[in-house]
Formats: C-alpha cells, structure tokens, sequence
C-alpha cells in the first residue's frame, strides 16, 4: 500500500505490574491522539488486569500480555500463570516483539520503564530502531528521588537505551513543578531530546452512569481514592479513623477501595463504614472522573493520574503520599503544596485522627487549584499530540528488507551496552 494512502500506526506499550497508572495514562494519550486524528490507529501492549474494564475511542485496540506483580521482596512473579517469573518474562517479550513486528507501526511509545519490564522491551527497540520507526520515551513528572533512580537505572544498563535507541523523551510535567532526571549524569544529547509537554488533562467520559451510592448521599461529600488500592490501607484506615473520632463531620465520604486492595480489608472497610449514614463506599469505577466532579473535595495518596484529574476537575485537594518503595508521590505532593496547589498530610508524622478529621472539616474551604497560575499547566495532551503529528509527518518506515537481518548485530551502536539484558 503506497505510503500516501496507508493509515499511520501508533503503538504504546507499558508494563503494568502494578496499580491502574501506567495503563491510565497510556489510555488518555491514545484517546487523544485518535480524536485529534481519526486515520491513525493506536494498539497498546499492556499487563494490567483491568485494561480491559476501561473504555477506548474508537480506532484503539490493546494486547494483553501475561502479567507479573513486584513481590515484597523486590523480585517479580507471574501473577497467574504458574509457569514461573522466567517463563512469562519469555513469553511477554516475544509477544511485544511480534505484536510490533506484525502491525509495523510508524511510531513507538514506551511508558515509564525505558527497557520495560526486566529488559522484556529492548528486543523490540532494536527492532524497530533497525527499521527506522521513531521511539519515544515517555515518563511522569517524578519517577523517584534522583539518588535512587541514579542508583536503580545504572543497575539496569538504562542510559545507553536512552543514548542510543529513543529519538525523543517526553516528560509529561513541567520542570517549575519537577525535572525527573534533575540529579542524573545524562549525555547532552539525552539532556536535548528530553522535552516537557505539562499535565495531561482529563475530561468526563461521553456516557458514565453515576454510582448509585453516590445518589444516596444527601449533601457534599468527599471523594477518598488510594487509587489501585494495594497500598491503600493507610490512607482508608485513616480517613474512617477520623469520622469515628469526629462523627459530627459535617462532610459525607466516598470511598473507592480500588481494585487492588485485598478482600480482607476492604470487608473490614466496609463494616466501620456501614456504621455512619453518610459514607458509602465502592471496589472500583473506570470513571473516577464523575465521582472527582461531584466531590466537595478529594484526599489521595497522589499518583501521577490522581493529580491530574485534581486539576483537570479543579479540586480541592489534601494529598496522603506513600513514601516507599519510592517517593515519587511525596516528591509531587511537595512541590504542589509549596505552589499552593493542593494540601498535605505527611504520614511520616504520625496518623492521629484528629489530624485527618481537622483536615477533613477545612478541605471545603481551601483554595482552587485554578487559583494558582502556572503557564502550560495542563497542555500535556495538546503538546503531545503535536509531538505525535511531527513524527507521523516523515515517511513510513517499512519492514526491515527480506535479506536483512530483522535485529542489528551485538556490534552496531544500537545495542551498545545492552546485550547484556539487565535485571532488577
């Protein structure tokens, strides 16, 4: 099919061991890229188990590849299969590789591990590198603390990916909030192909029934999300502290559990929470968003999507940041609160009640995100797009010719430094 006539393909892969981020983001930037354009079409690879409950635009299709979770003790397993860690990395890094080889897409997105999960994507950069397709690095506005990512990306051989693979890296913030690779000892040619797009706005889904729990309360209500869950227990445990210490709160509560959390808690949730009249709570919605739109406010532990949609819906907001195993959350957390933009609650400090319920009966009256004038704040999904637009723009890039071989050699610069495949 002549290049002129043949429609552009985008592909995004994000590994998803964990939590309902990374699949979050990967679906608003695939959402926005197809309503600017509705000739391209856009696949994702993903290993979250919820990828499938969201809703996607119409020329979005996703491959869910086997998925892996992050054991408390650092290591990864197979999150169902039971074949073993080694056995599902093999099987997911072929899939990636043969998905990208089959649909021969014209541009490459890889979300927030630059190598993918335990080096599963860099077969796939090498590939597509050889054939000409434009790969893009794509990272939040914190990944961690610089010391420990210095630390975490030497482990895992990342800087010649960054040196030699990636055309662009894309960090969807702005640096008057946070640089994520401020600390690094970064070639200049990565520090000039690092651009900032800002926040990725978030809009109201065309059709989203309202939970009827939130029907039922009478009255402002507060929305509390630990998003996925899995370590959420802190920040619930807290908030349902606060109204059993102060049930004269005059704000009723929402609470998503998220899909993560374990049953057991999530049941000890619900029975304290039955208790007072004006809390409800839910396991999970894909449209958080209209819950975020009603609330009087929101209290969060502060991921990347979270803050996002806390400033897209215009949100009063008290952030609770998880400090391990990164501290990715408490790092934005600060940043925001020193611009005025949301409150903090440090759990370092301790997590008395009374702190939570004082916090609870001011949020109403805090100031609005939109309040504070930050330039370029939320054109992330508007800067993106014109990234995409400009790498869509050249030629297709085509398959790799039939007596060429499909990967470049251990030799060629493309894959200096990374045949030897790191591990975490």
């Amino acid at each position: 099919m002549p290049a002129s006539s043949r429609s552009k393909r985008v592909l995004l892969y994000s590994h998803d061991s964990y939590g309902l981020g990374h699949v979050s983001r990967c679906r608003t930037i695939a959402n926005a890229i197809v309503e600017a354009d509705n000739s391209i079409s856009v696949l994702i690879i993903s290993g979250s188990p919820v990828i499938g409950s969201y809703e996607f635009r119409s020329g979005i299709d996703f491959v869910r590849i086997p998925g892996m979770v992050k054991q408390i003790t650092g290591e990864y397993d197979a999150a169902n299969l039971r074949v073993g860690a080694d056995h599902t990395l093999e099987i997911r890094t072929r899939i990636i590789r043969d998905t990208a080889d089959i649909y021969r897409p014209d541009l490459f997105i890889v979300d927030k591990e630059p190598l993918g999960l335990r080096g599963e994507v860099v077969p796939t950069l090498e590939l597509l590198k050889g054939r000409g397709t434009p790969l893009i690095y794509g990272l939040r506005d914190v990944v961690d603390d610089p010391a420990q990512l210095a630390v975490e990306w030497q482990r895992k051989n990342v800087m010649p990916a960054l040196r030699d693979l990636y055309d662009e890296i894309w960090a969807y913030g702005l640096p008057q909030i946070n640089k994520p690779l401020a600390g690094l000892e970064l070639p200049p040619s990565v520090r000039h192909k690092t651009i900032y797009t800002g926040y990725l706005r978030r809009d109201l889904p065309l059709h989203a029934d309202i939970p009827h729990e939130v029907e039922e309360i009478n009255g402002p209500f507060i929305l509390v999300t630990p998003g996925g869950g899995g370590d959420g227990e802190d920040l619930v445990d807290w908030v349902v502290s606060a109204y059993e210490t102060d049930p004269n709160i005059p704000y009723g509560a929402v609470i998503v559990f998220g899909p993560f959390m374990s049953a057991t808690a999530r049941e000890a949730f619900k029975e304290r929470a039955a208790r007072f009249p004006n809390i409800r709570t839910l396991t999970f919605t894909s449209h958080l968003g209209v819950l975020m739109q009603r609330a009087a406010g929101v209290v969060a532990m502060g991921g990347y999507n979270t803050f996002c949609e806390i400033l897209s819906f215009d949100k009063r907001a008290i952030i609770v940041p998880r400090t391990r195993p990164r501290l990715e959350q408490f790092i934005r957390a600060r940043a925001a609160r020193n611009l005025g933009l949301v409150e903090m609650l440090d759990p370092g400090k301790g997590r008395d009640p009374h702190v939570m319920a004082t916090a609870l009966r001011q949020l109403p009256q805090q100031g609005l995100p939109s309040d504070v004038i930050v330039p370029g704040l939320l054109d992330g999904l508007g800067n993106v797009w014109r990234l995409v637009a400009k790498q869509l723009a050249r030629p297709h890039r085509g398959p790799a010719p039939v007596d060429a071989p499909e990967t470049p050699s251990p030799t060629t610069p493309a894959s200096d430094g990374l045949a030897a495949r790191s591990k975490l």
